[in-house]
């Protein structure tokens, strides 16, 4: 898999968490530093390691699954990127938070990175390496959250859930790519 891809990759399932990272942005009102790094890293490693968890699970049924394996990577990505933009046409409460708890930042990562896992089950059909493509995913995945609580704090109120769309669009484009060269 080149770089290019898995870049594309991980900016697709960074969309949810730049997405729950500016709303909170727009909500926390306390200790603004702190959270936007609580956050950043936070849904990073967590999309670090669900791939990578993925992976390993999927090494484990990959001869099971050898000659459709370009399927279920279509038919997880295309599911993984049409549940994104569903996701964006649901309303967001405007509910407002003084601080993030533990228990949220937990369930929000583990919410974000489900994706994630299935993207992992789909570098174990496809053989790819994953230490580079994990890697590339919680960086982006930590960049983009930063600077999506802050963007969150200025003009975040404009975009809301519709960011969710591109991820999905990505996600898809990326599974049509992966079925269309491995039925051509």
């Amino acid at each position: 898999m080149d770089i290019l891809t898995i870049l594309f990759i991980a900016l697709g399932l960074a969309m949810d968490a730049f997405a729950l990272s500016v709303a909170k942005g727009i909500t926390i009102a306390h200790e603004r530093r702190k959270t936007a790094i609580t956050i950043a890293l936070s849904f990073g490693v967590f999309q670090m390691l669900m791939p990578l968890l993925g992976w390993l699970a999927g090494m484990g049924l990959r001869d099971l699954i050898m000659g459709v394996d370009h399927w279920i990577a279509f038919g997880l990505l295309g599911f993984i990127g049409s549940k994104m933009i569903y996701d964006s046409t649901k309303k967001e409460s405007g509910k407002q938070e003084t601080r993030l708890s533990v228990h949220s930042l937990l369930v929000l990562s583990v919410a974000t990175s489900i994706d994630a896992l299935m993207v992992g089950l789909s570098f174990a059909f496809l053989q790819t390496y994953v230490v580079v493509p994990v890697l590339v995913i919680g960086i982006v995945t930590f960049a983009l959250s930063l600077m999506g609580f802050f963007f969150g704090n200025t003009v975040g109120k404009f975009f809301g859930n519709r960011i969710k769309i591109i991820g999905g669009l990505i996600l898809i484009g990326i599974g049509l790519k992966i079925l269309i060269e491995d039925l051509l």
